[in-house]
């Protein structure tokens, strides 16, 4: 009848029933509303795993349309609503998990717990005297196999023996009374075994089948769901949050290198522009050194210069006189003035 009515509403719309007036204030439902059940949309309702179990969990109270949940697989918006109703889905879950849990202790402890036999009750007067009659039968019996026994009357004998087999069944019965019901119980849940994925009593070494039946039932099928999604779940979210960290770490490793990368860089700068300035500096004061030795070596050319022409004309002015004591009129004046008379 379902898949009936999910055909018709795929074929006719889910207002095909509703009268024109009825249809004015009909509102088309989407997958992303909020009567919508996000848990049937992204993987399973848990209302709908444990129906007619123990584990009942009854109607879900929001809606579960086939159609909505394929519209929803082939939405863009998927990927960005998928975490949302993971959530959600784990959250319900997890308190299913956690009342499943402290049922399974509780079981769990009370297959553990010992049985404790109470102390026989304080025996009565009139059974105190049943006790002793039988007590004196059963020596007396005793010493009769004996002689009996001596005697070689072993068939004798052995009716007695059976006599006081009796006599001390019923003397038991009066020491020790009957356990309750309660502690029979408990002993024979001692036989039993406790599921620890759905939390049902079994019994200790069953057969096979019924084991078998137990394991594909839907009570333990759908703890088993349960379970294996919230396993799933959190190790997502760690391997999640473990990327995460990795990612961090990576970043902030590119970054370290980036900043060394750049301080290597004004480091080279910084060691190229102290050499430029070195060189610049060794430059100026060669240009400088240089014209120092440039004027130096002008100043001795021009004192040098001074020098020689002193020289060239004490040796200009000596070759002159030279020239003059060897000139013949010089020398015929000078014998003329020597040879003149003195005058009075």
């Amino acid at each position: 009848m379902d898949a009936q009515r999910a055909l018709l509403d795929e074929l006719m719309g889910s207002a095909r029933n509703l009268t024109e007036e009825e249809r004015k204030g009909h509102r088309e439902i989407k997958w992303d509303d909020k009567d919508v059940c996000g848990c049937y949309m992204v993987r399973f309702c848990p209302h709908d795993l444990f129906v007619n179990t123990r584990s009942d969990l009854g109607v879900c109270p929001k809606i579960h349309d086939p159609k909505l949940k394929e519209s929803f697989e082939e939405s863009p918006r998927h990927d960005s609503y998928v975490p949302k109703f993971e959530a959600e889905l784990s959250q319900f879950c997890e308190r299913l998990v956690s009342d499943l849990d402290r049922r399974v202790r509780r079981g769990r402890e009370r297959l553990a717990q010992d049985v404790e036999v109470p102390p026989p009750p304080p025996i009565s007067a009139e059974k105190a005297e049943q006790l002793s009659v039988l007590e004196e039968k059963i020596k007396n019996l005793l010493e009769q196999v004996e002689s009996l026994g001596e005697a070689g009357k072993v068939d004798e004998a052995e009716a007695l023996m059976r006599k006081v087999e009796l006599l001390n069944i019923e003397k038991t019965a009066l020491t020790q009374p009957p356990q309750p019901d309660k502690l029979l119980l408990v002993a024979q849940e001692k036989k039993m075994a406790l599921c620890e994925i759905c939390g049902s009593f079994l019994v200790a070494n069953d057969a096979a089948e019924r084991t078998q039946s137990h394991v594909t039932g839907k009570q333990h099928m759908g703890y088993g769901m349960v379970r294996e999604f919230l396993a799933e779940y959190k190790e997502a979210k760690e391997k999640a949050r473990e990327d995460e960290r990795l990612a961090r770490e990576k970043e902030a490793e590119e970054r370290r290198k980036l900043r060394e990368k750049e301080l290597e860089s004004r480091n080279r700068r910084s060691d190229s522009a102290d050499r430029d300035r070195y060189r610049d500096h060794g430059r100026s004061r060669e240009r400088n050194g240089r014209g120092s030795r440039e004027l130096g070596r002008g100043a001795d050319r021009r004192n040098s210069g001074s020098s020689n022409g002193r020289e060239g004309s004490r040796d200009r002015y000596r070759e002159r006189e030279r020239s003059r004591s060897r000139s013949p009129h010089r020398h015929n004046s000078r014998r003329r003035s020597s040879r003149s008379p003195i005058r009075p």
